[in-house]
């Protein structure tokens, strides 16, 4: 087993191969604006850190989101390419659960992450690979009552303290986390997301109503 594992649902663009018992080689880059322009160099400075080639691979896994509308689909349209040119599966994983897993929390918790307009993706946790519910997105004060007392991870529990007060580490994704649990998942042979985008809104950028048609008759 090898397995090229990338997230781009965050600001944090990371890309690892795992090899079914450990990391064997991890890159991250926190930079909300250039996900595109990061994640292929990430792809080959893991594959030569590793001293390995594409053709290696057996298996892609990308994070599903939730996130913004351009960064996550440079990871989803990057895994999609890669799986296809080299006739490998590709497997989907939700964004939370990755940092869930690689936060080691063996009680009940919650991920955050940053959804801008202020408001926050969110999950509870029975455990670092138990969700209880299903991805969100809400106001941080809306959701007060449901996580007040529940240690947090993520970008978005460390923006609103008076929410997450018990922000804990990872802040942001790993890509080698994500990857560990898919090796898990492989093994145990449970089902994976479908590699496609989970939004949860809409995009930011959206066509105008009613505008004016300038074209000539």
């Amino acid at each position: 087993m090898l397995l090229l594992a990338m997230d781009t649902a965050t600001p944090a663009v990371t890309v690892a191969l795992h090899d079914g018992d450990s990391v064997v080689a991890e890159s991250r880059q926190v930079d909300a604006r250039r996900h595109g322009e990061l994640l292929l160099p990430a792809v080959d400075r893991v594959l030569k850190e590793a001293g390995l080639k594409l053709d290696a691979v057996t298996g892609i896994v990308v994070g599903v989101g939730p996130g913004p509308y351009t960064g996550l689909r440079v990871g989803l349209v990057t895994a999609a390419t890669f799986a296809s040119a080299l006739g490998v599966p590709v497997h989907g994983l939700c964004t939370l659960d990755g940092l869930a897993h690689a936060s080691g929390i063996e009680e009940p918790f919650v991920v955050a992450t940053d959804a801008r307009r202020k408001e926050v993706y969110w999950a509870r946790y029975e455990n670092s690979r138990t969700r209880v519910t299903e991805a969100a997105v809400d106001r941080p004060a809306e959701i007060a009552d449901r996580v007040a007392g529940l240690p947090a991870v993520g970008a978005g529990a460390r923006l609103y303290p008076e929410v997450f007060p018990d922000a804990r580490d990872p802040e942001h994704q790993s890509a080698g986390a994500l990857a560990a649990l898919a090796a898990e998942k492989l093994v145990a042979g449970t089902d994976f997301l479908d590699p496609l985008p989970m939004y949860l809104r809409r995009p930011d950028a959206q066509v105008p109503k009613n505008y004016k048609v300038v074209t000539p008759k």
